[in-house]
Formats: C-alpha cells, sequence, structure tokens
C-alpha cells in the first residue's frame, strides 16, 4: 500500500466518491499478514514509499510464489532478488509477464498502475565484466523503483581511458553507483571526477588476498575521494534502495 495509493483514497473520500466506512475497511487490511511461514508487512509502501522486497535466497520457489502473490494482491509491485532457477520458473508460470533477470537474480512482478522509471538517472558502473550480477541486482531494482538506470560496463582502473571517454555519462547522472571487486579503487576515481554522490558497491569478485570482498570493502571505506559511501559486499539491492531515496527525495 504505497503512499500515492492511499493520498487517492483519502482524496476520493474528501470528494464524496468513496465512503468513510469502505475506505476504513481498506485500510484496515493493510499492516501485516500471517501466513504459515511468514508475516508478510504491507504498510511497508506507506511507511518507506515502496513494498517490501522478497529475499528468495533460502525461500522454496513454492514460498516465493505464494509470497508474492500476497503482495501483489494488495496492488502492490512485488521485488524478488537472490532468487535461482527454479524459483524464476515458478514466476513465470505464475505470471507471464513477470520482468525476469537470470543474471541479477531477480523478478518483478508488475501491476498495471506501475510507475514509469522517470527519477534519476543513477549510472550503474562496473569495474569487470565479472561484478555484472551485483550491477544487475542494482539496476533492476532501481526499475522496480521508478528510477531511470543506465549501464557503463567494464572500465575498471586497469585501463582508465575507458572511463575517461565516457565523461558525458559521468556528467549526466544524479548518483553513481560503482561496483567493484579486485582492488575496490573505481569508486574513487569516479568520486574525484564527478559531483554528484557515489555510492560504492564491493564484490566478491578477485583472487585469493581479496578474501571474498574485503580488501575491496577496506580500500572503499579508505577512499580519499569526497562523498563516497560505502555498502556491504555484493549489496547491489542495498546501493540501489539507497540511490533512490537520494534521486527521489
Amino acid at each position: 500500500m504505497i503512499r500515492e495509493r492511499v493520498r487517492a483514497l483519502l482524496e476520493r473520500v474528501a470528494s464524496g466518491e468513496v465512503a468513510p466506512e469502505r475506505a476504513l475497511d481498506e485500510l484496515a487490511r493493510a499492516p501485516i499478514e500471517s501466513i504459515d511461514f511468514a508475516t508478510i508487512d504491507h504498510h511497508r509502501g506507506l511507511r518507506q514509499g515502496f513494498p517490501e522486497v522478497i529475499f528468495g535466497a533460502g525461500k522454496s520457489p513454492a514460498q516465493i510464489v505464494e509470497i508474492a502473490g500476497r503482495v501483489s494482491a494488495r496492488g502492490d509491485r512485488a521485488l524478488i532478488t537472490r532468487t535461482d532457477a527454479g524459483a524464476l520458473g515458478a514466476l513465470r508460470e505464475r505470471w507471464p509477464n513477470a520482468r525476469l533477470n537470470e543474471l541479477a537474480r531477480t523478478a518483478i512482478v508488475p501491476q498495471p498502475s506501475d510507475a514509469v522509471p522517470q527519477a534519476g538517472p543513477v549510472l550503474v558502473v562496473t569495474a569487470g565484466t565479472s561484478d555484472l550480477p551485483v550491477a544487475e541486482e542494482a539496476a533492476e531494482t532501481l526499475f522496480a523503483s521508478a528510477v531511470c538506470a543506465e549501464r557503463l560496463t567494464d572500465v575498471g582502473v586497469a585501463g582508465i581511458h575507458r572511463l575517461l571517454a565516457k565523461s558525458d555519462a559521468l556528467q549526466r547522472a544524479k548518483l553513481i553507483i560503482v561496483v567493484a571487486g579486485m582492488d575496490g579503487a573505481l569508486p574513487s576515481v569516479i568520486g574525484g571526477l564527478v559531483a554528484c554522490p557515489v555510492i560504492a558497491v564491493p564484490t566478491s569478485v578477485g583472487y585469493g588476498a581479496s578474501f571474498g570482498g574485503l580488501a575491496a570493502l577496506l580500500t572503499m571505506l579508505n577512499s580519499c575521494a569526497a562523498g563516497v559511501t560505502v555498502v556491504n559486499i555484493d549489496n547491489g539491492f542495498g546501493a540501489a534502495m539507497a540511490a533512490a531515496r537520494f534521486v527521489k527525495a
């Protein structure tokens, strides 16, 4: 139950189109819904502007479909992250119009009233092709949040000329999400080139001394560029949700 829909309902009550009792009945259904294996927070969209997101890892395809169905039944867009092939297949069977991204491991069950992405643009940059799964998770989350996402791929510091050739895209962005593993140096470079906020996402891509992304995380936390914010390792979703709040504020 997102804020825009509640506002529209209240406006219909004020105009006399909807009786107060009917509006109360609709709002009374909103807060939570308990099923055998989950307690769904239907009020999150009203509080935060985006419905509860379904974290697919550890859930069975049947559980994911059931939760997504409950979210969708309330008129909310359902975003599922960290899915697997089995869950994606089950979601495709239940909702043929679902937006599925196997690389990102995400699925979006749309609503007819979904807003077209207009805020932004947010530029999602990857240091290497191996960082794409995390970057795609960020881009799909931005799409679900009605934020325009642009992509700039494989422009890491090993060939810095690739990045410098894309200065127009860097300057056009309202916010930049930089996804990098290995040495994690790219966010500092970009942070020194642009005036907009930069959100750095360390990935678990790298050789043994990268310690599963810890080396990139520490590099980003110690960035000498002003205005660089860092999220957890491989957390493209978290970076995108923060970005959406920034550009839609």
